[in-house]
């Protein structure tokens, strides 16, 4: 017998031919009047995918595929074929080896590593590649179509500015930034998320069936830096010392800047320029409220009057102009130690506090008495033999009793022992310092909203502290669940505020307002019959959008679904009303959108 299996090289319709989904091996060359001594025969197949993939039928060498085959988990069989004696199991011939390769078709997409990825990038970054690597592959057969792809950017939001993908050797791609960040500007489109959304696509190059692709989203999250330079508040400050002393505290100066708080890009650095050629002076930066605090490092006597020229920069270097930097002057008058009548003190300090000792003269008498003639808040006590006032209280600068310049009076005589007894009085002013003791508030606990009409309401906050422990607030709901959007109905809400100033104490108050239908004087006309209680106000709490100056904006309006929810970057120096526009939807699971 002499069979021959036909060169098994690609293309394989020359080896294989489909026969009603199966494959049959091509046919055996038998020669003519070929003597087979009677012998009865049959084929024997063995190797790789025999027998679950591979079969022969034993009397004619058909050899059959059972089972559809994957290239990507086995791209080659090698298979082996004899023909055997029947009866004794003998060779009848050499045996025959043949590879069935499997034909690729485009049945894999190319895939990225990762189908979601976020990266921190800082606002202040260049022009060019951003730190965004992506990783694509192809797993059909390499070099051909199916698995040859291209990277492309399908989609980005919000649109400026303009990044594209940049594809290298080997599957991998880059983001290029066109243009520049910009944290402010852009903030309204990206509803203060100050995120990016890049949806990528790998489309390979297949046909059979079809070309695949697939795609991936990159979340670019923008963090503040250092572009916007500190100003001084005021061009010029005035500031009270006594000669011949050191003092830790003299005068407070305060900056704006609209970068992130609490970041480098925030925090001032306070220098002297001029006026300091003794290095008497010194300015140092309050960690926790961002003031400059100048003091005198060393003791001299000063007559008249010291002018100061102060300047501040960031901790981080400028991104738009590093070499610049705002100034401001400061005048200080030196007073003299005998003249003073002015105590300065934190309000809230602890009491016992020995604040003022008086020097009097008498020529004509040596037995002087002191008593105290006005102390309004009862806050102090004087020694009638020394005159020495003392704190008996905590004082509190936000007190009635305290004038508009932070100051509190105590008048306070002195009482010879004279016939008549001769009297002098004296006028002891405390400034009082501000601390952050107190927490904001809602400057109005209701309101109404004219659904057919309007759809927004104003909300207002105070602080009874001054700046910088006030405003700018930062608003938000009282706990922190989602936020998604849908017009509300016409009914009674409680909304829980969280109130959060400038030093970032908190305070808590709500809001209790009415959606309703109004006539022409914005009247409801009729109140809603069902009013939401305590037990309701979980369901309508959620993220509130941050406003930059002591106001927070509630609209209301259609729901667009792919605005996605969105936060707001801290309290900005600019004090203008600000409006931006939020919904609500309540669902069943008490998620306020």
């Amino acid at each position: 017998l002499c069979c021959k299996v036909w060169s098994i090289f690609w293309p394989y319709q020359d080896l294989l031919v489909r026969s009603k989904r199966r494959w049959v091996l091509s046919t055996i060359e038998l020669e003519e009047e070929k003597d087979i001594d009677g012998k009865d025969f049959r084929f024997l197949l063995s190797g790789e995918g025999v027998p679950d993939v591979f079969t022969v039928n034993e009397n004619n060498g058909v050899v059959y595929a059972h089972k559809k085959v994957d290239r990507e988990k086995k791209p080659l069989y090698h298979i082996n074929f004899d023909v055997l004696d029947r009866n004794t199991g003998e060779k009848l011939d050499r045996e025959l080896a043949f590879d069935v390769e499997i034909q690729d078709i485009n049945d894999n997409p190319p895939r990225f590593s990762l189908s979601e990825v976020t990266v921190d990038v800082k606002e202040n970054i260049q022009a060019g590649i951003l730190p965004v690597t992506l990783v694509v592959t192809d797993i059909d057969q390499e070099n051909t179509p199916n698995s040859e792809f291209d990277i492309t950017l399908v989609s980005q939001t919000p649109a400026v500015p303009k990044i594209a993908v940049q594809q290298y050797e080997g599957g991998l791609a880059r983001l290029v930034l066109k243009g520049c960040f910009d944290y402010d500007v852009r903030f309204i489109e990206i509803f203060l998320l100050k995120k990016y959304k890049i949806i990528l696509q790998a489309k390979d190059h297949g046909t059979k069936p079809k070309a695949l692709s697939s795609t991936a989203v990159v979340n670019l999250n923008i963090v503040d830096a250092n572009t916007h330079q500190p100003t001084f508040k005021e061009r010029q400050y005035y500031g009270k010392s006594i000669e011949m002393a050191t003092s830790d505290n003299i005068l407070r100066v305060a900056v704006d800047d609209k970068d992130t708080p609490n970041t480098d890009a925030w925090r001032a650095k306070y220098l002297i320029i001029a006026g300091n050629e003794e290095g008497t002076y010194k300015i140092e930066t309050d960690p926790e409220t961002n003031e400059g605090v100048l003091s005198i490092s060393k003791n001299y006597e000063h007559t008249t009057l010291v002018n100061l020229q102060i300047g501040v920069k960031n901790v981080e270097d400028l991104f738009v102009c590093p070499s610049l930097f705002d100034s401001t002057s400061i005048i200080l008058h030196m007073i003299d130690t005998n003249d003073t009548d002015n105590v300065y003190l934190k309000e809230e300090e602890e009491p016992g506090k020995v604040l003022f000792k008086p020097k009097v003269h008498d020529v004509d008498s040596n037995d002087t008495r002191y008593v105290l003639l006005d102390d309004p808040a009862d806050w102090v006590a004087i020694d009638k033999k020394t005159g020495e006032i003392t704190s008996t209280k905590k004082m509190d600068r936000e007190s009635e009793f305290v004038d508009d310049k932070n100051v509190y009076k105590v008048l306070i005589a002195a009482i010879d022992d004279g016939k008549p007894p001769a009297t002098s009085t004296y006028t002891v002013k405390i400034h009082l310092a501000d601390i952050n003791d107190n927490t904001p508030e809602l400057v109005n606990n209701t309101a109404v909203i004219c659904g057919n009409k309007v759809n927004k309401v104003k909300v207002r906050a105070k602080d009874l502290d001054a700046d910088p422990y006030s405003g700018p607030f930062y608003f938000s709901l009282g706990d922190n669940e989602t936020l998604n959007l849908k017009t509300l109905p016409y009914l009674n809400y409680s909304i829980p505020l969280v109130i959060i100033d400038q030093q970032n104490k908190a305070g808590h108050d709500t809001l209790e307002f009415m959606v309703c239908e109004c006539e022409e004087n914005d009247v409801c006309k009729e109140p809603p019959s069902i009013s939401f209680g305590p037990a309701d106000i979980g369901a309508l709490t959620a993220r509130l959008l941050i406003f930059l100056c002591k106001y927070v904006v509630l609209t209301l309006q259609h729901f667009c679904p792919d605005k996605g929810m969105y936060n707001q970057e801290g309290g900005s120096s600019s004090c203008k009303v600000g409006w931006l526009c939020c919904l609500f939807q309540i669902q069943g699971n008490g998620v306020l959108h």
